[in-house]
């Protein structure tokens, strides 16, 4: 368990990517979005957890920010120490909530039998090297719809590289991660 309060220490905060997005700005790069995660441990709102229960529940609140619009996507993540690394599980939005109500400070109190794993997503494995954490998956949403990701966190930034490709073709996703850097825990 000792890895993975370590791995959640370093991921639990707020983050945003203010420093590489005035960089790309600066060399006329303006089709990268500006933006911004908070990750939040959610245990404490998480009733009838089993008894002796390892895993850290996040919610993961993120905010994307081009064209002068913004647009959420929050997820329900779990986190467990597995013998091959940490294993980063995603689950459903609670029933009740969706992309634009669920954040840490609006989460009432849940039930974890009533909470269900994502049956797209891949779950993602992280392993240590040289201390930064690097990992990800590839999920197949559809058929046609293939979602890869790929991070590596270290003290203070997260490198977050996610994209959508439908039929081969990418529909969302930038030629560089997304480099977060943390501005609060």
């Amino acid at each position: 368990m000792n890895k993975l309060n370590n791995f959640i220490n370093i991921l639990a905060g707020s983050f945003d990517n203010s420093e590489q997005f005035k960089e790309l700005e600066s060399r006329g790069i303006t089709n990268f979005p500006f933006a911004k995660h908070v990750n939040t441990i959610c245990n404490d709102k998480i009733t009838n957890l089993p008894k002796d229960f390892q895993g850290i529940f996040l919610v993961e609140e993120s905010y994307y920010t081009s064209d002068g619009k913004t647009h959420s996507s929050p997820h329900l993540f779990l986190f467990t120490e597995e013998n091959e690394g940490i294993k980063l599980t995603s689950y459903e939005l609670p029933k009740g909530y969706d992309k634009n109500t669920f954040t840490y400070t609006q989460l009432e109190s849940i039930d974890y039998n009533s909470l269900k794993i994502s049956e797209k997503f891949t779950p993602a494995i992280y392993t240590l090297k040289d201390n930064v954490w690097e990992g990800g998956s590839v999920s197949m949403f559809s058929p046609v719809l293939k979602f890869t990701l790929f991070e590596r966190f270290s003290e203070g930034t997260l490198e977050v590289s996610e994209s959508m490709e439908v039929n081969g073709k990418r529909t969302f996703g930038y030629d560089q991660p997304i480099i977060y850097k943390k501005i609060h825990k």
